[in-house]
């Protein structure tokens, strides 16, 4: 019976590796963190102002410049001759079709967030021109609105996804390493991310991880309570709010327990046919020519500005409008990062590196352009051309600006409930994939995590939500997303370094292949050259002449 037990609790610690001291180191954060909400949300909130204060004055500037260089880093890996290495076997075939895997990626990457900022985001800065550089409500406020929109949720904010995802899928797929994010620095660290420096690593994933989430669910959860005030008569509140986010919970913790396959792609490719068909009727019962006026314009203001909104400090008078925006969207996509990115390299498998560069900051970011110009765009007219009073709308509930405009669209007795149920979708799709990639980073990264790890955390990161929802809603999101992301930031400036001594590395091999494939072709010939000539000697010899 010892000898039993022995082997079992061998074989048992061999299969999990990283997964016990990840998953109980993790869960004790958790755990502190939701009995300091419950207990003392005020005290919370109040500690977690003054790390943000703290971490926005002194490390803002690293935000802008690490985001600034994972985006130079994604095109430069994805155009470079690492472009043709494929995350998998050489010639394998991509696991998922392609409209489904881009269908994947952008509804489990900002599916949420577009939905909620789409009309608040552009008539908060038309309301408030970004760094004082317009007059508020005017026609240069918008134009500026619509360009800090597209830079917001542009290229820079998809590369963080891709930093991640494409270093997970290369260790994964390519190299055949478990999921996690400790592996990813096995080319700088090597055997040492099998101990403590591998388990600080992959907790500091999981908490960054479950934090960027909450974040995302507890957007969500806010802007299908402004729904359903607009649809239902249901007030705007907390209590509302925690139901809601209750109900979502049962039903994303019922979906998580189906495959991969089954349950978040069948859910994925539900909303985003839905958000399809959404965009396209408001695209066209909309201003359809202002729209596409407007997406013209911002694409150029966007392009002709990138360098200077990437970089941009207030050090001279003192405004914090980039700390209340960029660096938060900026620190909230960093917290995504080890989410997003995992999903990502979960369905990744069989692409080339350059096909991911080009699907995951590419083709998105075109979306999300598109989505702004449309929602954005549409909002901006009612306000310039027909005093909607949208502006304020979100001045009063940041949330409520999205409702406000599609009461001013034909049908909004069918498009108001079609939306909301866009919200409901994309944030089970949000988290559902979210106990995913926790489940694969506390089961030593298997790909199919089992049911009870995924219920574990699925009940993890509700609980998280309804705790920041109560210690301080919008604000308290948008605090912990930028703190919780800091360290991350700081270890995928090392990842996206181990990433391409990786690449370099197998560049090297190749090429020393190649080297001595063709020595010893070359010395084949030799060799048959030779053995011609000595074939020929003899006739020679026996030549009469």
């Amino acid at each position: 019976m010892g000898r039993w037990r022995a082997m079992t609790g061998s074989a048992f610690k061999h299969r999990l590796g990283h997964a016990p001291w990840t998953l109980i180191v993790s869960l004790t954060v958790m755990a502190a963190f939701l009995i300091l909400g419950v207990r003392m949300p005020d005290q919370l909130a109040a500690g977690a102002e003054q790390v943000l204060e703290f971490t926005t004055s002194h490390f803002g500037w690293l935000y802008l410049f690490a985001t600034t260089g994972f985006l130079i880093f994604c095109i430069g890996v994805g155009f470079s001759v690492y472009g043709s290495i494929r995350l998998g076997a050489d010639g394998e075939a991509p696991e998922f079709p392609y409209l489904t895997w881009l269908g994947m990626i952008f509804s489990a990457g900002m599916g949420v967030g577009l939905v909620f900022w789409g009309v608040a985001e552009p008539m908060s800065h038309f309301v408030e021109s970004p760094l004082g550089r317009a007059e508020p409500r005017s026609a240069e406020a918008a134009g500026l609105a619509m360009q800090y929109s597209f830079f917001h949720w542009g290229f820079h904010q998809w590369a963080n996804f891709g930093v991640v995802g494409l270093a997970i899928a290369y260790a994964r797929f390519r190299q055949d390493r478990p999921g996690l994010i400790s592996e990813t620095f096995r080319a700088s660290l090597g055997d040492r991310v099998d101990g403590p420096a591998g388990y600080g690593i992959n907790t500091l994933a999981v908490l960054s991880t479950v934090f960027g989430v909450a974040t995302t669910l507890g957007l969500g959860i806010i802007q299908i309570n402004s729904g359903l005030d607009r649809v239902a008569g249901i007030s705007f509140g907390l209590d509302n709010q925690l139901a809601i986010l209750a109900g979502i919970a049962v039903i994303f913790l019922l979906a998580s327990l189906t495959p991969l396959e089954s349950g978040i792609r069948w859910v994925s490719d539900a909303n985003m046919l839905l958000a399809a068909l959404v965009l396209v009727f408001v695209f066209f019962a909309g201003p359809t020519d202002f729209i596409t006026a407007v997406l013209t314009n911002a694409i150029g203001d966007y392009f002709s500005n990138l360098i200077g909104m990437s970089l941009v400090m207030e050090p001279y008078t003192g405004d914090d409008w980039v700390e209340r925006w960029t660096i938060f969207y900026w620190a909230w996509g960093l917290s995504w990062a080890p989410f997003v990115g995992s999903f990502i390299a979960r369905i990744s498998r069989g692409r080339t590196v350059r096909e991911f560069v080009l699907g995951v900051i590419g083709v998105p970011v075109l979306l999300s352009m598109v989505w702004f110009a449309t929602f954005g765009g549409s909002a901006l007219y009612f306000e310039l051309f027909e005093n909607a009073g949208l502006g304020d709308a979100v001045l009063g509930e940041m949330s409520s600006g999205l409702f406000a405009m599609l009461d001013l669209l034909p049908a909004p007795a069918v498009l108001g409930p079609a939306v909301l149920a866009l919200i409901v979708l994309f944030v089970i799709t949000s988290a559902n994939s979210a106990t995913f990639v926790l489940g694969m980073f506390t089961s030593r990264g298997k790909l199919n995590p089992g049911r009870p790890i995924r219920l574990i955390w699925g009940v993890v990161t509700v609980l998280v939500t309804g705790t920041l929802l109560v210690s301080g809603g919008l604000g308290a999101l948008q605090t912990v997303s930028i703190i919780a992301a800091f360290p991350f930031m700081l270890l995928m400036i090392f990842m996206a370094a181990s990433l391409l001594r990786a690449f370099r590395d197998e560049q090297r091999q190749k090429e020393l292949h190649e080297a001595l494939l063709q020595e010893r072709i070359q010395r084949l010939l030799e060799e048959h050259d030779a053995e011609r000539q000595d074939a020929e000697a003899p006739e020679a010899d026996n030549d009469p002449i």
